[in-house]
């Protein structure tokens, strides 16, 4: 069965003076404060659609590898994801680069690469964002 997950956006004035929020609609959790220098400079307390797609993929790339790993008889343990999105103002998203570090009793450091570069293949998010480079460093901890 199909889920839909919704976000709603307000933007007032141009682009660079401009400013918004952003609404995480269908859990009712948050809405944050948006800005073009949030996405070109520093934060400064505001997110971007940038950090938005960080979160979103280090999420959905640690379930994606607990999933896996699990299906293959290794549960693991922890998995810790960090996603570092890079937006280049012109360019759009130029790259993303998956940090993951988990404890994986029963594993071999070869066999977690492995684990790990499936999970890249597989995750939702990494599959929607085809077409962007996405790497990858995955450390497997005791």
């Amino acid at each position: 069965m199909a889920t839909v997950r919704t976000a709603n956006a307000h933007w007032e004035g141009s682009l660079l003076e401009g400013s918004g929020t952003v609404e995480l609609a269908s859990s009712g959790l948050a809405t944050f404060d948006v800005s073009w220098p949030a996405r070109s400079e520093a934060a400064n307390g505001k997110t971007s659609p940038e950090e938005l797609i960080a979160a979103a993929h280090s999420t959905c790339y640690s379930m994606a590898l607990s999933h896996g790993l699990a299906g293959a008889g290794t549960p693991p343990t922890t998995v810790d994801t960090s996603a570092d999105v890079t937006f280049q103002p012109g360019q759009g998203i130029t790259g993303i680069h998956l940090t993951v570090k988990a404890a994986v009793p029963g594993l071999t450091a070869e066999q977690f690469a492995e684990a790990a570069e499936n999970a890249k293949k597989n995750c939702p998010v990494s599959a929607a964002l085809t077409g962007t480079t996405i790497t990858l460093d995955a450390t497997l901890v005791e």
